[in-house]
């Protein structure tokens, strides 16, 4: 697989708009199939949204005083940048208080399962994953997949070495490889890339719906969890 090399001066502070990887990507980011899916697959979940938006809007609302959604700037396919949107699970000023919290996680991810800035609405919407809906609009416009990568980010990429770029020479995704196979019990960053490179070295048209299968059966087994 393709070694990346990146140059102090484009992890600079602030991170170029666009830090170009290589010229190089993954045969998943331009398959018809995956790309049709995931025209398919989006716009039943934005029509899943419209439905589920008014009762989740006044549930988080009433919940604690703040925004409906949170907005977050991540990292894709090659380093492109994007936001998405979740719906809020957190207090307000959660960023703020972040340095407040323990990281149980290893390496660059930050994770508390009993993070006490979840709210009581935010743990419901976590559990059912119901606070990403928001995201099948980044799928539909083509910044995310259905499948793919966790979407990292600036404070996780400013660390990255070779192989943890490697993980964005696939479009990221709602779901994938890590959430499937353990997602929030798993609390080790390199394992994270581990499962993500796997996808990559795995990945045909179907291996997609394979995904996609097994996350719906977590779902409704209630093994979920946030990513």
């Amino acid at each position: 697989m393709t070694q990346y090399t990146v140059s102090e001066a484009t992890l600079s502070n602030s991170l170029a708009p666009s830090i170009q990887l290589g010229r190089d990507v993954h045969p998943s980011a331009y398959s018809v199939f995956k790309r049709l899916l995931d025209i398919v697959g989006s716009l039943v979940g934005l029509l899943i949204l419209a439905v589920a938006f008014v009762p989740i809007a006044i549930a988080i609302k009433l919940d604690s005083p703040g925004a409906v959604f949170y907005e977050q700037e991540r990292f894709g396919l090659q380093g492109s940048r994007f936001k998405i949107r979740k719906f809020r699970s957190m207090v307000d000023n959660a960023d703020l208080l972040k340095a407040q919290v323990a990281n149980e996680a290893k390496g660059m991810i930050f994770k508390n399962e009993q993070d006490p800035r979840v709210t009581k609405v935010g743990k419901f919407l976590r559990k059912t994953s119901l606070d990403e809906l928001p995201q099948f609009w980044n799928v539909l416009v083509g910044e995310m997949s259905l499948v793919g990568t966790r979407p990292p980010t600036s404070d996780e990429v400013k660390h990255y070495g070779d192989r943890h770029w490697q993980r964005l020479n696939v479009k990221p995704g709602l779901t994938g490889e890590w959430q499937v196979s353990g997602r929030s019990s798993i609390k080790d960053f390199e394992l994270i890339v581990d499962l993500d490179l796997r996808y990559q070295s795995l990945w045909n048209p179907m291996y997609d719906l394979v995904i996609i299968w097994k996350t719906v059966q977590i779902l409704f087994s209630r093994r979920s969890g946030a990513c």
